[in-house]
């Protein structure tokens, strides 16, 4: 097991929130929201501007205009109500960037979140096992205060898929073994995908919906090496991390992890005598970073941060992943 494991952290806020343009107030224009959403507008005239013209939306019927009853047509209270709701929202830049744009943003033309709530249920898939009473795990640390850790939805699967290039020989079925692993001691419900095409990349787009649909990506693992991943150089046997997503109100939540494996390295491993079984551990020790464990400095623990001869999960690695498989449910995400 390497020195040193990496994790990605990005933060889970659109990039084409950040592109509409905004009034020094903080306020929204119209024609920038337009603008974002792919529909011509037209901006407010300004002395010395350049206008635009467009076709109206709808028409608008004339002014006192009557039905075949002879009585006037009465606007609907639900239209009202929503025109109202829409004005307020909008005239407040906060309650319109926490509600509005996030429902729309997965629509907009070159989306780069999915819709909300794929796949998610109302209680967690499976629940982890009891606990033991060890304290020696660390969680990765959150990267924002008001939540103490980061753990995957439980109330939704956990996608995976494996790119098989450059997989040593003899390494058949450990990955799955590492996952059904993982996925004992957290609860949590892990999904094989099959096999991608996908490269290993520290800056992965989190939404791939040409390769995956539109879901947040799955789980990717890869038999890389150093001239692919220079991470990977050294005594390093692999990386492993998730980056994280958020739904306005909801809490943070892991997505699109990876697991990058030293192939030339795990070839080296598998012969030896218990060279499965050490790889085995390796992927293990990976997966769960991508789950959210950190490393510690007991050696009798897999999360230590080299491989001494430990196989399977210590009563520390148990207790750290039982906790991370009961994380708090993103139904909005």
């Amino acid at each position: 097991m390497g020195a040193m494991d990496r994790e990605w952290y990005h933060e889970g806020r659109d990039a084409r929130m950040k592109a509409v343009q905004r009034s020094p107030s903080g306020r929204i224009p119209r024609w920038a929201l337009d603008d974002a959403l792919g529909t011509p507008s037209t901006p407010p005239s300004r002395r010395g501007a350049p206008t635009y013209e467009r076709a109206p939306a709808y028409e608008r019927a004339p002014a006192g205009r009557r039905n075949a009853s002879g009585r006037k047509r009465k606007r609907r209270f639900g239209t009202v109500a929503g025109l109202i709701l829409i004005a307020a929202l909008y005239a407040t830049p906060s309650l319109f960037d926490r509600f509005v744009l996030p429902v729309a943003l997965p629509y907009l033309p070159g989306a780069d979140v999915p819709p909300r709530g794929v796949e998610a249920h109302g209680v967690p898939l499976g629940t982890p096992p009891p606990a033991p009473s060890s304290t020696a795990f660390t969680l990765m640390d959150s990267p924002v205060e008001e939540q103490e850790w980061v753990a995957y939805d439980p109330c939704r699967p956990v996608h995976y898929v494996v790119r098989p290039d450059n997989a040593p020989a003899g390494s058949e079925g450990l990955i799955q073994e590492a996952v059904a692993a993982v996925s004992a001691a957290t609860g949590l419900q892990f999904v094989d995908d099959g096999t991608t095409t996908e490269a290993p990349s520290e800056e992965r787009d989190l939404y791939q919906p040409e390769l995956y649909g539109k879901t947040w990506v799955p789980v990717l693992i890869t038999w890389t090496s150093p001239e692919e991943i220079p991470g990977l150089a050294g005594d390093i046997a692999g990386l492993g991390g998730s980056d994280y997503a958020q739904a306005p109100g909801q809490p943070l939540v892991y997505v699109g992890g990876q697991v990058q494996l030293d192939a030339p390295d795990a070839a080296i491993s598998l012969g030896y005598p218990d060279g499965r079984a050490y790889l085995r551990a390796t992927i293990m020790h990976e997966l769960a970073h991508v789950v959210g464990l950190d490393h510690v400095d007991d050696p009798d623990e897999l999360m230590y941060t080299e491989n001494v001869g430990q196989a399977s999960f210590g009563e520390g690695d148990l207790a750290g992943l039982a906790l991370l498989g009961a994380g708090p449910c993103a139904p909005g995400l």
